[in-house]
């Protein structure tokens, strides 16, 4: 995958609908170009589908948090099962460093989230969290 690969599908990102044509133009290639590229992505399987997004009807009324979690290795699934169960956990990571799992939640109010992360907190096998708020999205390729 080379630069222009990477400029198709940052474009396809913000708009799938977007023609080829329109796509050319943007990018300064041929449209056949685009095309073919196109292809060669979805036969390689980076391109794995198109979808539609929904707008949130409550989207900017709520509030969002990331809460960076320290767990026992050993309970890592038991504390993810546990996570499932809250509607406001959009998204669990796993990464590493000095922290375990990366969560992000949304909620109506921070007082919802307070208790959100207070609850998180004492699930067994949760040594330490750490919770940003999060101010605004920069980039949401969703």
């Amino acid at each position: 995958m080379d630069d222009l690969d990477r400029r198709i599908i940052a474009a396809l990102q913000h708009n799938a609908r977007e023609s080829t044509t329109k796509l050319a133009a943007k990018l300064a290639v041929a449209r056949t170009t685009v095309h073919e590229r196109i292809t060669r992505l979805e036969d390689r399987g980076i391109i794995a589908g198109y979808t539609v997004v929904l707008r949130d009807p409550d989207e900017g009324n709520t509030v969002m948090v990331v809460v960076l979690l320290e767990v026992q290795q050993k309970e890592t699934g038991r504390i993810t099962k546990r996570l499932e169960a809250y509607p406001e956990i959009r998204q669990c990571l796993s990464i590493n460093g000095e922290y375990d799992l990366m969560v992000s939640a949304e909620a109506p109010r921070i007082e919802d989230l307070d208790i959100l992360v207070d609850e998180v907190g004492r699930i067994p096998g949760v040594q330490r969290t750490n919770t940003l708020v999060v101010f605004g999205r920069r980039i949401d390729r969703v």
